[in-house]
């Protein structure tokens, strides 16, 4: 098979138009031609009155010898790789109970770390502090509709599915992937139900209510496979002894034994980073980043990005990446930008506010929402390890008093917050924060030198999306969960790099950013426990 690239097409082109162009690329008739599938498809909107979609396409012909000859010397012709994913291992048919794994946390991490290892033979046991995803989603949409009690042990950080049921459900990242790793987790998420399109168009997405339903067909598949999954099962304790791992305590007090643990609690299970550093396990800080969320009428974005091509249905609602470096010496970026969706409250902690971002599979509300954040360093909260986590929270609590300490977050308008004048009602752009956004100053949500370097970056990104600094805009604070404050690094077998047996995994462990690279690493560390666990049966 053929691998076609820089396939262009206008946005409204045919089917048959897609047929004709690699006929007229390959200079062969229909007859050559056996069939083609779209690996990927993007679009190209630097010129808005000229944007076109550019198409991968893999291809099988009669004549694929020929071809791979005439257009050797053609970067744009080549064979079709060969990306489908080979387990390094199966479980031996005598597995010992004792040398089942146990995974905790079942975000994106620990979901694929679970259903390789099921995949692989060697039932794996995860343990999820949170509910399941039905009943954590109630709990979730309860407390951002209704004001009922926060739980913090059930919410958009905690329970089945992750941090990431509760976003946008982008499939895309920026890690480098030479072992298609990330193709084995698309094609996953289709077979678990997702449409089969997040296979080739660019910036796949899946959205919060069909994630819902995708994150209870893996537990499904893992369950049928062997594994087992217990929620509301928080771990207390981690055994370890000689600096190896011998089990985990669960908070009811029940101990389960296991040489192979891996931890994939989420960059917001902060309880179980203060356990780990108490048993000695090997941290340390990490830069992440600290700002708010910014809305504007998502018509705005689309017309900003695709001009007169505004709308169109193979475009979808337009997004944006924008990066300023001010002269303070801070970097400001967009994050986690999500089209056409909602900003949610993200808090894991009583007492706290936190924003994120989420939309829907439609991306049809009618703003679009961003963190503008600031880049920092351990150098801004030196001294210990966890400091990091420190410093959120004071952001959070200061969050929480300026939206009246109710749960409502703090909010003003860009027009005000450029000025330096607390907001008093709102313009054209209405928040879509619930519980509510109570309008006040936000300059004292954050550190200064963050406060002013966001005033620098916002009439910058004017430049590159008009109306991006508009009197309007809405800005909710605070957004604080970037990514993880600390990093549990490990060695080239993933373990901890001080405690045999241990496998940090995911974004809190300070190895993703993201359901895909999420995924991903996930995958990674179940090849490792199972190499391991097949290394010591041997050996036994």
């Amino acid at each position: 098979m053929l691998r076609l690239t820089e396939i262009k097409l206008s946005l409204d082109h045919s089917e048959q138009e897609i047929e004709h162009a690699i006929l007229k690329k390959l200079q062969i008739t229909h007859e050559d031609l056996v069939s083609y599938s779209i690996f990927k498809r993007s679009y190209d909107a630097r010129k808005k009155t000229e944007i076109v979609l550019v198409y991968i396409l893999d291809v099988e012909t009669t004549k694929e010898k020929q071809l791979l000859d005439r257009f050797k010397k053609d970067p744009h012709v080549m064979p079709t790789p060969d990306m489908s994913y080979r387990y390094v291992a199966k479980a031996p048919s005598d597995l010992k109970s004792a040398s089942r794994p146990i995974i905790i946390g079942m975000g994106p991490a620990g979901m694929f770390a679970g259903l390789l290892l099921a995949q692989m033979g060697f039932r794996p046991i995860i343990l999820e502090r949170g509910k399941a995803v039905r009943d954590r989603t109630a709990d979730t949409f309860n407390f951002w509709k209704k004001r009922t009690e926060f739980n913090p042990e059930s919410n958009a950080q905690f329970g089945e599915g992750g941090a990431g049921t509760f976003s946008d459900g982008k499939l895309y990242s920026q890690v480098k992937d030479p072992q298609h790793y990330g193709r084995k987790v698309l094609t996953e998420f289709v077979n678990a139900g997702a449409s089969s399109e997040i296979l080739y168009v660019n910036k796949p997405h899946i959205g919060t209510l069909k994630l819902v339903g995708i994150v209870q067909s893996f537990r499904a598949q893992i369950e049928a496979l062997g594994g087992e999954i217990r929620f509301q099962s928080r771990v207390e304790d981690i055994d370890i002894e000689n600096g190896k791992v011998q089990g985990v305590t669960l908070a009811n007090g029940e101990y389960i034994a296991s040489k192979h643990i891996v931890l994939a609690v989420g960059h917001s299970a902060r309880d179980t980073f203060q356990m780990l550093f108490d048993r000695g396990v090997y941290i340390e800080a990490k830069p992440f980043s600290i700002g708010f969320r910014v809305e504007h009428p998502q018509t705005l974005i689309d017309r900003a990005r695709f001009g007169d091509r505004a709308g169109h249905r193979r475009l979808g609602a337009a997004d944006y990446k924008l990066v300023h470096h001010c002269q303070n010496g801070r970097s400001v970026y967009s994050f986690c930008m999500c089209p056409g969706g909602l900003v949610v409250a993200a808090t894991s902690e009583v007492g706290k506010v936190v924003t994120n971002g989420m939309s829907q599979y439609s991306r049809n509300e009618r703003n679009a929402n961003s963190a503008i954040v600031v880049g920092i360093t351990p150098d801004d909260y030196p001294g210990h390890p966890l400091a990091g986590i420190a410093f959120q929270r004071r952001l959070e609590e200061q969050a929480f008093e300026l939206g009246g300490g109710n749960y409502d977050a703090p909010g003003q308008l860009v027009g005000d917050f450029l000025t330096n004048r607390s907001s008093k009602s709102l313009g054209a752009v209405h928040p879509s924060y619930t519980p509510g956004v109570h309008l006040t100053d936000l300059s004292q949500s954050l550190p200064d030198y963050a406060i002013a370097a966001i005033r620098e970056a916002l009439p910058a990104f004017e430049k590159q999306i008009k109306g991006f600094a508009m009197e309007d805009a809405m800005l909710t604070g605070v957004e604080t969960r970037t990514s993880s404050p600390i990093r549990i690094k490990r060695n080239e077998n993933y373990q901890s790099l001080n405690t045999e047996g241990l496998y940090p995994a995911g974004e809190g462990a300070g190895y993703a950013g993201g359901i895909l690279s999420a995924g991903i690493d996930g995958i990674k560390v179940a090849e490792a426990v199972a190499l391991s666990i097949l290394k010591g049966s041997t050996q036994s």
